[in-house]
């Protein structure tokens, strides 16, 4: 049973303005460690999947970026998608890939830019997960939910099933307040975490089946996998596949699926008040990074510096960044509102800032 992690590089973030830029998305920032959050995935690997079998998808803008920070990555896992066409086409690419290496390999899907600070305990859900995706099922990994969280995707788990894993009894978008409460309160919800694991023939089959509308394409793109053909057919036929989720186009719709809870220190590092989730931070609750950062009676402050001295004083659960070139100051319950910073640069054609 050869496992194939996939990890998902594509993506703006532009919720980490302006650390973030077009150039240098969320993935490639040092967020949750020293080091970029790609290059952490990858880490939490180690001794579950070579490197060697690692796929990583992502733009042309990212490719060398990629490449540069995933140390002895093979030249043809890194699988670039000439358009952004959301996850079901670019998972359908991975797929491909690894069928035509190893049809019943089990692809291991994974986002780029989130933290995990229990790696062994991800590490055997994964290796779980893979003994029942390598049954036929198509498995996702749900996390258990640490409050009435209204910024996730929740999944309803049913009961225990004979191969392993639990039922998915139903996909819940992102709720209000109060049903997330009840969520949480019914003991009967995880939150979706968008990492699954199935076998590269089941995952291909099931697209077959519940999005017809690729098939054509996908077809096209099984005869030329591995041929000096490939890219220029790629280039043809992928910005014609249908920009849909894995979520809305396969794995609702699918009957073969299995759900496995965990709880391994699990963060998506959404926005900057998640800072604190991911760093340690100092007896008043301030998550600080810079060398010239000073920070004088503050509560629940998140203060990232440049180089530059940057002085806080003050300030109650307050997001206060410097890039450089740009300073941002927000608070952290309006965090997920930086992206309307940009969306304001890019109107005023700030094009330099983006």
């Amino acid at each position: 049973m050869a496992i194939h992690p996939v990890i998902m590089a594509g993506g703006s973030g532009t919720r980490f303005w302006p650390l973030s830029r077009k150039a240098r998305p969320k993935q490639f920032l040092p967020l949750a460690s020293k080091n970029p959050l790609i290059t952490d995935t990858v880490s939490r690997l180690k001794g579950l999947a070579s490197v060697k079998d690692t796929l990583i998808v992502c733009g042309p803008s990212h490719a060398k970026q990629a490449a540069r920070l995933v140390k002895g990555l093979p030249k043809k896992n890194l699988l670039v998608e000439p358009v952004a066409r959301n996850t079901a086409p670019a998972i359908a690419l991975a797929a491909l890939a690894v069928a035509a290496r190893d049809p019943e390999g089990i692809l291991v899907v994974l986002p780029s830019d989130h933290h995990v600070a229990d790696t062994r305990g991800f590490q055997k859900v994964l290796t779980e997960a893979a003994r029942v995706a390598a049954g036929g099922h198509l498995v996702t990994l749900g996390i258990t939910p640490q409050r009435p969280e209204t910024g996730y995707g929740y999944i309803q788990v049913g009961e225990a099933l004979p191969g392993g894993g639990r039922q998915v009894k139903a996909f819940r978008e992102k709720p209000d307040p109060e049903t997330a409460r009840r969520y949480v309160d019914s003991g009967e919800y995880v939150w979706n975490a968008g990492i699954f694991v199935f076998r590269a023939d089941a995952i291909l089959a099931a697209f077959d089946e519940h999005m017809p509308e690729m098939r054509k394409g996908l077809d096209a793109l099984r005869k030329v996998v591995g041929k000096r053909t490939f890219p220029a057919a790629l280039k043809r036929v992928f910005p014609k596949l249908p920009s849909v989720s894995i979520d809305y186009g396969v794995m609702e719709k699918a009957k073969n699926l299995a759900v496995l809870p965990g709880d391994f220190g699990w963060s998506d590092v959404g926005s900057f008040s998640a800072i604190p989730e991911v760093r340690p931070a100092d007896e008043h609750g301030n998550v600080v990074s810079g060398p010239e950062a000073v920070v004088v009676d503050c509560k629940g402050c998140v203060v990232l510096a440049d180089k530059r001295p940057l002085a806080v004083v003050g300030l109650t659960d307050m997001v206060v960044v410097d890039s450089g070139d740009a300073v941002l100051v927000v608070p952290k319950d309006k965090s997920q509102d930086v992206r309307k910073v940009v969306e304001a640069l890019k109107a005023r054609k700030r094009d330099k800032f983006l």
